[in-house]
């Protein structure tokens, strides 16, 4: 499979999910039930990640594991901000860009100090209403990143 091919298929595959993964709503105890799934993934597995969970501007809920280090955090705020202005994951948006040949910076000339198009950020979409929030890890390599978020959006989804 060329390296096109394979890039329009991850596209698909990450459209199908942000389709899929809705919230019926989206609460404080639901933000804490999903990050709490979030970190014990994380800890059976060993991964060293930061959690972090947001609606709106309120941060609900944060999680550093060992092995992850304030750099970290950088990463999570600027994975935040791609969701926040394009409504989509933030490794979609990286995603896009490459299918394109280029790069999520060249394509929108925003800074790379306060955006990345890096897997890890996960828009919390409620039917309904839209986009409300943001899940995002960092820590891992970007697709690594993007599926522990959508492995626990789906678990709790469909616990």
């Amino acid at each position: 499979m060329s390296d096109d091919t394979e890039v329009r298929a991850l596209i698909a595959e990450v459209e199908r999910q942000e389709r899929d993964l809705r919230f019926a709503t989206f609460t404080n105890d639901d933000a804490w039930e999903l990050g709490t799934l979030l970190v014990r993934l994380a800890t059976e597995r060993g991964l060293p990640v930061t959690i972090d969970i947001r609606r709106g501007a309120q941060q609900l809920f944060h999680a550093a594991r060992p092995g992850t280090v304030a750099d970290n955090d950088s990463w999570v705020e600027r994975k935040v901000r791609v969701v926040e202005r394009f409504g989509t994951s933030s490794y979609l948006q990286g995603l896009r860009a490459r299918a394109k040949g280029t790069t999520f910076g060249a394509v929108h000339e925003l800074p790379l100090q306060q955006y990345a198009a890096h897997g890890g950020a996960f828009p919390v979409h409620v039917e309904g209403v839209g986009v409300v929030g943001v899940v995002t890890v960092s820590g891992l390599p970007q697709a690594d990143d993007h599926a522990l978020v959508t492995e626990a959006i789906r678990t709790f989804l469909d616990g």
